[in-house]
């Protein structure tokens, strides 16, 4: 990997705060754009803007194709059997309400169970709470270990004959945790329990085949995978997507309506009703090429080298407490430093030009495991480097002094 023609593709990068470099450590949060991407929104807004699948005149036809290309090279970044089980939503927190929504209303009853896990995202807790409220359903969760790993012997004891869904996060966005996905993906299954993953922390980082994974849902984001923000992909067996109703009513999503009855579209316009962000997904596509033309397999090995990296620096500095030790560990590390507040930690670093996450990370009941009521997080992407991360060591260590 050239990292100086990787980083010149960003020009973010190469911003001063507060007359400092600026050191982004907030991937997990959302990535960087690079130039590519930002070129394609505004060629799509200049030269090919016209609401799609709804007219017979140039733009609109040469917008439908993008959008449907679009489509399509989700469904080979992915390995979907067919572009009909992409769906376009608005992110990953959409794609579980969707299937939050939709799976419990045709698929659940009363007194029915969902497992999640404790290290989960709110998007993957509070949908679900939402439909026990409203359906009575049950929820229940996989604990952690020490290391903060699942503990699979617990998942294992979960499962009753009132199990319907198994909905876990692939990777941790607190402690970093490569979650074994295609092995709890095998465990349901043999009680003929779906599983739906949330790939938000993922997809960026290592190679998806959810053919490969046998998994029935999988979601993510665009921002997250240096891609806009506002659109997400929801990918669902074709079975499944047959099986459960619409989510939203609307334009296109329909095959033909009448006051008497409303007849719904085919897959995959049956869950995108209204105008879909056509040049947001043709954004998308941008970026998934871009990283496949990097590499996911290199990506993933340049990353675990400033994973590997940055965790030994922190090592050196007494007082710091690393939250997620698993040996199978994404590019994310979650700490504090002595007693010093994680909010101070994040502000002072900031003016050294830093840009690291403070506070619960949208995972309350983890923090509440680990017995914190936030931490400051630093996540990297392969646009990072070694050098990044010693300014972070010098920063902590400004911090540990001014307290």
């Amino acid at each position: 990997m050239d990292i100086n023609k990787i980083r010149n593709d960003f020009p973010i990068l190469h911003r001063t705060i507060y007359g400092k470099p600026l050191v982004y450590l907030d991937n997990t949060a959302t990535t960087q754009k690079p130039r590519c991407v930002v070129e394609k929104i505004t060629e799509e807004y200049y030269n090919v803007n016209a609401n799609i699948h709804r007219g017979v005149h140039f733009l609109s036809r040469q917008a439908t194709e993008a959008h449907e290309n679009a489509r399509r090279t989700v469904r080979k970044f992915i390995n979907a059997d067919k572009p009909e089980e992409v769906i376009f939503t608005r992110g990953t927190t959409e794609s579980i309400n969707l299937i939050a929504s939709c799976f419990t209303y045709e698929c659940m009853s009363p007194g029915d169970e969902i497992i999640i896990s404790v290290m989960e995202h709110h998007s993957n807790i509070v949908p679900w709470q939402i439909q026990a409220a409203r359906q009575n359903i049950v929820i229940k969760v996989i604990p952690i270990n020490e290391t903060g790993e699942l503990d699979m012997e617990s998942f294992t004891k979960l499962f009753s004959p009132k199990t319907r869904l198994v909905s876990v996060t692939h990777i941790s966005n607190v402690l970093g945790t490569i979650n074994p996905v295609k092995e709890i993906i095998n465990i349901a299954h043999t009680h003929n329990v779906p599983v739906l993953i949330d790939g938000a922390q993922a997809v960026a980082h290592q190679k998806v085949d959810v053919q490969a994974l046998d998994v029935d849902f999988y979601t993510f984001s665009g921002h997250k995978i240096y891609g806009p923000t506002g659109i997400g992909i929801l990918y669902g067996k074709e079975k499944w997507l047959d099986k459960i109703p619409p989510y939203q009513g609307g334009g296109e999503m329909i095959a033909s309506v009448s006051f008497e009855q409303t007849k719904f579209n085919n897959l995959p316009f049956k869950f995108e009703a209204g105008t879909p962000d056509y040049v947001g997904s043709t954004a998308l596509a941008v970026a998934l090429d871009y990283v496949n033309n990097i590499g996911l397999p290199e990506i993933a090995r340049y990353e675990d080298e400033l994973l590997q990296y940055a965790t030994e620096q922190f090592m050196t500095i007494e007082g710091i407490r690393i939250f997620g030790n698993s040996p199978s560990k994404n590019g994310i590390i979650s700490f504090l430093i002595n007693n010093i507040h994680h909010y101070d930690t994040g502000v002072l670093l900031d003016r050294l030009g830093i840009a690291v996450r403070t506070g619960h990370h949208c995972a309350e009941p983890l923090m509440h495991t680990l017995g914190i009521d936030g931490a400051v997080r630093a996540s990297f992407a392969f646009y990072n480097t070694k050098e990044e991360i010693d300014i972070l060591m010098a920063g902590i260590k400004k911090v540990i002094d001014m307290f």
